[in-house]
C-alpha cells in the first residue's frame, strides 16, 4: 500500500530534482524501498545509504506467478532486525521511504592489485 500510494510521488520528485551523474563513468541510479507500514503511516522520505545485515543470506527460489510465468523470486533473511542508523534498512525500519544513490560498478578495488599478483 505504501508503494501503490506515495511511489509514482517518490519517482516524480527523483526524475524532476535529483542527481543522475550523467557525466560519472557509471551513472546513478537509485534504489527505493517502501516500509513495511500503510499509506498513512509513511513518515517521509530519507536520502540513505545502503544497508546491511549480517545475518540477511540471500537466495533465489524458482516460481510460478500467478499467470503462470516462471519467475525467481529472491528471498533474504529477516527483515526487521535493526541495522546501522542512516541505512535504507534501519529507515525503512522507522517508518521512512528509502532512497538510495547506487552506482554499478561492484569490483572490489581493494582485492584487484592482490588478485593481479597471484594470478598473473
Amino acid at each position: 500500500e505504501a508503494a501503490r500510494v506515495h511511489g509514482a510521488g517518490v519517482v516524480r520528485r527523483l526524475i524532476d530534482d535529483a542527481p543522475w551523474g550523467e557525466d560519472a563513468d557509471y551513472r546513478l541510479f537509485y534504489n527505493v524501498n517502501f516500509p513495511p507500514v500503510t499509506a498513512d503511516e509513511v513518515k517521509g522520505v530519507k536520502a540513505t545509504a545502503q544497508g546491511w545485515r549480517r545475518d540477511a543470506f540471500f537466495s533465489t527460489e524458482a516460481t510460478n506467478s500467478p499467470a503462470g510465468r516462471r519467475f525467481l523470486w529472491v528471498k533474504g533473511g529477516p527483515q526487521h532486525t535493526p541495522t546501522a542508523p542512516g541505512t535504507d534498512a534501519a529507515a525503512n525500519l522507522d517508518g521512512y521511504i528509502s532512497v538510495t544513490p547506487l552506482r554499478a560498478d561492484l569490483t572490489a578495488h581493494e582485492t584487484l592489485d592482490v588478485l593481479k599478483e597471484r594470478l598473473e
